[in-house]
């Protein structure tokens, strides 16, 4: 075949080509030819240039009946306009393809046919250009015709693609972006149609859409063809994968979350050309997931390549062929929107009304929210909380936390900072007031009020709806302390978004919120389900493991992608992830816990912690908490991870427990594995030489500690003004312990609230000398620019 004037195959053309194959053809191109050589897989086709389109309207001196159409059109007279747009098409469609195109277009049909089979059936779709701005793009302007065989059809498609350039839509278009209807040309492509009808398609990116994080390739996919994802009109599955760690060679899929796919769009075969439609998917289908894990890590490899051949984060549409099976490549182009954004400013909330106070408590949160009230006094009475209302509740737990998701502010009766209201809420980001103690009768349900924990300890409840305004800082460069600043991270959702804080990892990541939301079930209700006895608990089990091959792959998988998600986000800086540290009546309101769980009159001395792991009672979860981090470090390769034991009462227990982890697989020592452990009861400080052989460094949970060391309930409100993180003696017990850790050689750290509530024990922190100290997401800038002037007046630099 001699050189064509007017087709050009992919592997002919490149990105600088926009001029006369139009953008998308260019891309195709682009990839085709300096990707294909990396696995990268794009379906082969050829263009029809915009040279095409001119010789094609030359040859049948269309052009003045064209200005004759469209010269004075008046976009505002949609009846005209109508008319003229139909007219220029029958023009267009008219004009008729002259033969030497006609025989060009055949001749590159039977390449293809050659390459993929007699009966390959096709996809044509326009790709308009500007003269005179050949970057300008008209997405979405011009028609795409699918499953397109036989030389008739593919020559009658490329006369109505061409004509296509005239429908009313681009026309209008056209005159609202002032471009010249003369200046615009045409260029078709023309490529193997990828059968996602009977497969599956999606949109993915080289980034984290929602954060900004670059670290993460984002996939989505559902079935059929690709038009419902980009057009949102399907819920999708997502997936995403650690770009470092696959680099590393890991394949690993880092999380996944499950769409409804309600409906799937397919072809029709219609009398003139191919239609589509959406048709229900079915419901097995939609129980499961549209690509296999190995599809997922194929697509990621292929991400990779696009954005280091670019050089840019970019947004990509995929599709896989029902009929080969293989995946490809259908469009690129440069990510915009969240690349763009800066990802550098923090935001801090003040209130500028002031109105009666309804109810005062300890603040959680540092954000203020409006919102009416819904009082809710039994589990019973969720059903009826709406998104966006403010709860107000005597006390939470697990069980409320689906709700608890949905409120704009949380106002509680009962708990102090570190209750479970509270824990929550800081996960999620909403402001909490805590242990106001008569909140359920002064503030009134259905009221508007506005809750406000920005100014200070106290939370305030402000009757009716008060302005308030978000000031935004910019994060810039700050300087970082010798003193370590991490972070404490439970909600995986949040990893992404927060990893942009300055700091030095995350110091303690709680298994707890992982487990009560994205697994929601006792560990040993999944391994032991005949034992369950509450029917509605047992179905609701049966449908959070469908698709998944056991109870216990359900746990491992699940928890492992939240770790693995918190890991990923500050890789490769260290993330302590503690063990979990559940009360028995907070293991017992997981689905199907109650009948594992003992009743504990004071369960926060009771059955926790340490002691949990190596009794025989709990055995079995702890085995499932060590295989997910198992997975998490050996086969997702994240092994910046730390693995933190909490509630360690004896030396003996100790050894047990790491006897235990070593016998599964968690040996100290081995592939750069670290065990730490909570510093939280007196003996702990008290035996600090002889535990400190045992663990490679102490956190400090200044909660338990003040708890155990003076003898109070954290969780009761009537000693609350007993209980004092900066009690003399509680700051004696963690400078012995921070002295202990140095004696010994290993790291200390501190991950209780007290830093991130007062800074004059942040200070206190830095003059001991301790390794390291964790704060809330919301505190850290203020405290690290507290501890960099510190530092500075403690050693003076010379």
């Amino acid at each position: 075949m001699g050189a064509s004037q007017y087709v050009r195959f992919f592997e002919d053309m490149g990105i600088e080509d926009v001029s006369i194959v139009g953008g998308k053809n260019a891309s195709l191109g682009e990839m085709f030819q300096k990707l294909s050589g990396e696995g990268v897989r794009v379906p082969h086709g050829f263009a029809i240039t915009a040279d095409g389109y001119r010789h094609m309207l030359d040859q049948s001196g269309a052009w003045e009946r064209l200005h004759a159409e469209l010269d004075d059109i008046d976009p505002d007279d949609v009846v005209a306009l109508t008319r003229k747009a139909k007219r220029a098409r029958e023009i267009v469609y008219g004009a008729g393809l002259p033969d030497d195109m006609t025989t060009e277009i055949l001749e590159a049909y039977r390449k293809l046919q050659q390459e993929y089979g007699e009966d390959v059936s096709l996809a044509v779709r326009s790709s308009a250009t500007a003269e005179d701005l050949p970057t300008a793009s008209f997405a979405g302007q011009q028609d795409s015709y699918l499953n397109i065989k036989g030389d008739e059809s593919l020559l009658d498609t490329c006369r109505r693609c061409f004509a296509s350039l005239f429908t009313d839509r681009a026309i209008h278009y056209r005159i609202d972006q002032g471009f010249d209807h003369f200046k615009v040309r045409l260029s078709i492509g023309v490529m193997k149609m990828v059968r996602s009808d009977i497969s599956s398609s999606g949109v993915m990116f080289s980034l984290d859409t929602e954060s900004g994080f670059r670290d993460v390739v984002f996939v989505t996919g559902a079935y059929g063809l690709g038009e419902n994802i980009v057009q949102g009109a399907v819920d999708p599955d997502e997936y995403y994968v650690h770009k470092p760690t696959y680099a590393a060679g890991h394949r690993t899929v880092l999380r996944r979350l499950l769409g409804d796919k309600a409906v799937k769009m397919i072809l029709v075969d219609g009398e003139t050309k191919n239609t589509t439609r959406n048709i229900p998917t079915p419901k097995a289908d939609r129980a499961r997931f549209c690509l296999t894990d190995a599809d997922v890590l194929e697509l990621a490899g292929y991400a990779c390549a696009i954005e280091q051949h670019y050089g840019r984060p970019m947004d990509m549409e995929w599709a896989k062929d029902g009929i080969d099976g293989k995946l490809y490549i259908v469009q690129a182009r440069p990510e915009t929107v969240t690349s763009q954004r800066s990802a550098t400013a923090l935001e801090s909330y003040v209130l500028e009304g002031n109105g009666e106070v309804l109810a005062e408590g300890r603040s959680v949160g540092e954000r203020i929210a409006s919102g009416s009230v819904k009082r809710i006094g039994n589990l019973t009475q969720l059903a009826e909380f709406k998104p966006g209302q403010v709860l107000v509740a005597d006390t939470t737990t697990p069980d409320w936390e689906p709700v608890m998701k949905t409120a704009a502010a949380i106002i509680t009766n009962r708990g102090g900072r570190t209750c479970h209201a509270s824990i929550i809420a800081r996960e999620l980001g909403i402001p909490a007031v805590v242990g106001t103690g008569d909140a359920t009768t002064t503030v009134p349900d259905g009221a508007t009020v506005t809750v406000s924990c920005a100014e200070g300890d106290s939370g305030r409840v402000y009757q009716g709806a008060l302005d308030f305004h978000v000031d935004r800082t910019e994060v810039g460069d700050v300087a970082r302390p010798r003193t370590k600043i991490m972070l404490n991270l439970g909600n995986p959702d949040l990893a992404f978004k927060t990893s942009f804080l300055p700091n030095d990892g995350v110091g303690l990541a709680r298994m707890e919120f992982i487990i009560s939301e994205y697994i929601r079930v006792h560990p040993l209700a999944l391994l032991h389900p005949d034992k369950v006895d509450d029917p509605d608990a047992r179905r609701e089990m049966e449908r959070l493991t469908q698709g998944y091959v056991d109870g216990s792959a359900f746990f491992v998988e699940r928890l492992s992608e939240g770790i693995g998600t918190i890991a990923a986000a500050f890789w490769p800086k260290p993330v302590v992830v503690r063990m979990s540290d559940f009360k028995t009546n907070e293991y017992a309101s997981l689905l199907g816990g109650a009948g594992f769980e003992p009743t504990e009159s004071n369960p926060m001395l009771g059955f926790r912690g340490a002691s949990r792991y190596a009794h025989p009672a709990y055995a079995e979860g702890f085995a499932l908490e060590c295989l997910a981090m198992h997975r998490v470090r050996d086969d997702m390769g994240l092994t910046n991870v730390v693995i933190m034991l909490p509630f360690v009462r004896r030396v003996a227990e100790a050894d047990l427990v790491l006897k235990t982890m070593a016998d599964l697989g968690l040996r100290r020592g081995e592939n750069g594995l670290e065990v730490y452990a909570m510093c939280e009861i007196p003996n702990n400080v008290i035996l600090i030489d002889q535990f400190a052989k045992r663990f490679d460094g102490f956190s400090i949970g200044s909660n338990d500690l003040t708890q155990l060391t003076l003898g109070v309930d954290r969780d009761s409100e009537i000693v609350a003004f007993d209980y004092d993180e900066r009690d003399d003696g509680v700051k004696e017990m963690i400078r012995l312990a921070v002295e202990g850790c140095r004696r010994n050689g290993i790291h200390s750290g501190l991950c209780g609230q007290a830093p991130s509530d007062y800074p004059e024990m942040a200070e206190f922190l830095v003059r001991i000398g301790i390794d390291s100290m964790s704060l809330n997401p919301d505190t850290v800038l203020r405290t690290t620019r507290q501890v960099l002037e510190l530092e500075d007046q403690l050693v003076p630099t010379s």
